[in-house]
C-alpha cells in the first residue's frame, strides 16, 4: 500500500526529533512513511513485518512470471514428470 501524502511524508527533522513516533506510526498503518529533505524524498521508513511481507509478494510474483515465460517458450514439463522429480509420487 502507497503512502497517504496527508500522514505519511515527514521532514527527516521530524524523524530526527521523535523517532519513536515514525515507527509506532509505520507498525500501526501499514504504510511506509516518506522522508523529506528540503521538500525533496529521501528516504522510506517501513515496519519490518510489513517490507517481509512485500518482499515475499514480489518473490512470488517474480516466480509466476518466469513460469509463464517458461510456458510461452515451450519449457514445461507433466505434473506426473514434476511430481517424480521433486520424489512426490
Amino acid at each position: 500500500m502507497g503512502p497517504k501524502f496527508s500522514e505519511d511524508v515527514i521532514p527527516i527533522t521530524d524523524l530526527k526529533l521523535n523517532p519513536g513516533r515514525v515507527v509506532e506510526h509505520v507498525a500501526a498503518v501499514h504504510r511506509p512513511v516518506l522522508l523529506t529533505k528540503r521538500g525533496r524524498g529521501v528516504a522510506v521508513v517501513q515496519s519490518v513485518s510489513d517490507y517481509e511481507i512485500a518482499e515475499e509478494e514480489r518473490s512470488f510474483m517474480r516466480s509466476v512470471i518466469a513460469g509463464l515465460a517458461d510456458l510461452e517458450s515451450g519449457r514445461e514439463v507433466s505434473l506426473a514428470d514434476a511430481k517424480a522429480r521433486l520424489g512426490l509420487g
